[in-house]
């Protein structure tokens, strides 16, 4: 029997109708292969750096800046879908509101190397690139225009990544953008009602439960939300009280990474590399009471299509229940077989300016 499921973070009804699909090993399709399709063209591989804006931040071996030797690299988006330079002024309301498209977009390369993705990189590389992560967020919290900022990545074409070389994307908005104000409101109607965080109650019922976690450390915690919108989405949740991700500490970043890194792998193995997208979700820049929210990451495999329900309605249908996908995922590797530990290193680390491009 169907059942309906109704997501206590942003309202939403969720449909479970497991009856669609028959066992967890039938999303295993192998979609995303690992293979060098575009390598001889790709800008983000070393030696090409003349081919991206200039660096805005860079973690580095050796080399000049804007030259071969980083090992993280954030450069502007050449394609923007918003741009430095402007200002702000809304005009042509209260019906036909319009202002000019101010923003940043940056592009976070992860790695030299082209032909892997983010799981399946090293811990300390893992780290180098969360530390970027929150290094450009923080930075561009000092522009004023900007009101929000959003880190997500796309892995694979059919989750809308135009380049196969691994890397992630950085937005600051100068408006907060509406799924953001709902998750807001709900924890905010939360708190005021129960005086505790929403999220950190969901933290507590997980762990106490248990049939949902995929993952977890001493700092984060890794499970299928109880009304999963896709087959195996997974969310990431510090247990700690954290409302922005720009206030994460470096230890925190290293338990960040170990998380996100073994949720990512074990996608990997169980899925046979599915695409996916993943999203950082945090407080507005604007000032915000700490209590109110928690920031989290969203990791959506893209395994199903939304078709003309989900877009008339507004329900998702997920064929598997978040309780097969925690399970299944619990049994796939946390690391790739035989790891050997990375040398230790002594990178220099180059910064712009705010917003630069």
């Amino acid at each position: 029997m169907p059942e309906l499921r109704r997501d206590v973070v942003s309202g939403r009804w969720v449909i479970i109708a497991t009856e669609r699909a028959s066992r967890p090993t039938d999303f295993a399709r192998g979609r995303e292969p690992l293979v060098a399709a575009d390598r001889d063209r790709c800008p983000f591989c070393p030696g090409r750096e003349d081919q991206t804006p200039p660096e805005i931040y860079a973690v580095r071996t050796a080399g000049p800046r804007d030259g071969p030797g980083w090992r993280v690299r954030v450069v502007p988006n050449r394609y923007p879908a918003l741009r430095i330079e402007g200002e702000l002024q809304a005009e042509g309301g209260p019906l036909f509101e319009r202002m000019d498209a101010v923003g940043a977009h940056e592009v976070i390369v992860e790695t030299p190397e082209h032909d892997t993705h983010l799981g399946l990189l090293p811990g300390d590389q893992v780290v180098e690139v969360l530390r970027a992560y929150r290094e450009r967020y923080v930075d561009l919290d000092q522009d004023p225009r900007f009101q929000y900022a959003t880190l997500f990545r796309n892995h694979g074409r059919t989750a809308g990544a135009s380049l196969a070389h691994p890397h992630s994307q950085l937005i600051a908005l100068p408006v907060i953008p509406r799924r953001a104000e709902e998750e807001l409101e709900v924890a905010r109607r939360y708190f005021v009602e129960h005086a505790r965080c929403l999220y950190c109650d969901v933290v507590s019922a997980e762990l106490q439960r248990g049939e949902r976690v995929v993952y977890e450390n001493d700092v984060f915690l890794a499970y299928e939300p109880y009304a999963s919108r896709f087959p195996f989405e997974t969310w990431i949740l510090p247990k700690f009280h954290q409302a922005s991700f720009g206030r994460l500490e470096d230890e925190e970043l290293q338990e960040l990474a170990d998380a996100l890194r073994a949720t990512l792998y074990k996608l990997h193995a169980a899925l046979d590399n599915p695409p996916y997208n993943f999203i950082v979700h945090s407080a507005p820049y604007v000032p915000l009471p700490e209590h109110l929210y928690h920031w989290h990451i969203e990791i959506m495999p893209r395994l199903t299509s939304v078709a003309g329900f989900e877009w008339g309605t507004g329900f998702y249908i997920n064929v598997i229940s978040p309780e097969q996908a925690a399970a299944f995922l619990r049994e796939a590797p946390a690391r790739p077989p035989a790891e050997t530990p990375a040398p230790p290193r002594e990178p220099v680390e180059v910064h712009g300016e705010v917003g630069a491009q």
